[in-house]
């Protein structure tokens, strides 16, 4: 839908973008917004484009950029982003004759499906069971109650309380799988590579967290299912921060349910009473590089 006084933003979810085109008649009542008083996503990109014959201004960015985040449902993929508007006085005015605004902007993708427009014309004869297989490696990650029977509600915690962490792989298809939790950061902001960040899971599965003094975090054995693992985590914050929104971000990973765990693909608690590392499943030694930091 084009962008229009009536329609003043439209968005178009591309396969890899979003496009975001904003008509300057913001609100509707003739008065054209500078296109400098706008900017996508918390990390304030600017518009790509402007048509002055239009009084458009066009924004693109890819799906990860500018500070968009990601929410996982069963069924999708959801891509949120906002477009903010803030008037700035202009010449050398000190008033301003518009309010701010911000237009949340979604995106959603089917996780089911194959989402690309584009058709696939192989030059080969593909393996068609092994190509629909391939496909239906679906990987969640759910906070869920005390007892394991259902998702959690709130993602709300006090401090002295433990989060219950559920990583599951729907496996279609597939030969049985066994799922890993490579690792888990915790940070301030959805960016993984941000500071401050702490290590919750590391090392190819060694949940390290459970190694500090004042922490009972460790893999639930036996698992419920090998295409399940259960963790859960001493509630916490990060020290001389007082923001209480912490995101957690973890590397799923699958091998074949006959395969034997080893190093590289393991499940290791720190057990307080032995004062040593134990594993979901595979022997005790497997879980050693836990202690020497070379896994």
């Amino acid at each position: 839908q084009a962008a229009a006084p009536l329609h003043p933003v439209a968005v178009q979810c591309q396969e890899a973008q979003v496009m975001v085109t904003v008509h300057r008649d913001l609100f509707g009542t003739g008065r054209l917004v500078r296109a400098a008083d706008l900017s996508l996503g918390s990390a304030a990109c600017l518009p790509v484009a402007q048509d002055a014959a239009e009084n458009t201004v066009t924004f693109l960015a890819g799906l990860h950029e500018c500070g968009s985040t990601l929410e996982l449902t069963p069924d999708s993929l959801i891509y949120k982003t906002s477009l903010s508007y803030k008037p700035t006085p202009s010449g050398n005015l000190v008033i301003v004759r518009t309010n701010a605004a911000v237009v949340p902007i979604e995106c959603h993708y089917p996780r089911k499906s194959n989402v690309s427009s584009k058709a696939i014309q192989p030059t080969w004869a593909p393996f068609h069971s092994t190509l629909s297989a391939e496909e239906k490696l679906m990987f969640s990650l759910r906070l869920m109650n005390d007892d394991w029977s259902t998702e959690r509600l709130s993602n709300g915690f006090q401090l002295g309380e433990r989060l219950h962490i559920q990583a599951d792989v729907a496996s279609g298809g597939h030969v049985p799988l066994r799922l890993f939790v490579d690792d888990c950061v915790a940070t301030l902001s959805p960016d993984r590579s941000s500071s401050p960040r702490y290590s919750l899971i590391s090392l190819s599965g060694c949940l390290v967290d459970g190694r500090s003094d004042d922490s009972t975090s460790a893999f639930i054995s036996p698992r419920p299912r090998q295409e399940t693992l259960q963790f859960v985590v001493d509630a916490f914050k990060f020290a001389g921060d007082d923001r209480n929104l912490i995101y957690i971000t973890c590397h799923l990973k699958v091998s074949p349910a006959d395969q034997a765990p080893g190093p590289l693909n393991k499940a290791c608690s720190f057990n307080r009473a032995s004062s040593l590392w134990a594993p979901v499943e595979g022997t005790g030694d497997i879980c050693s590089c836990c202690e020497t930091g070379n896994c």
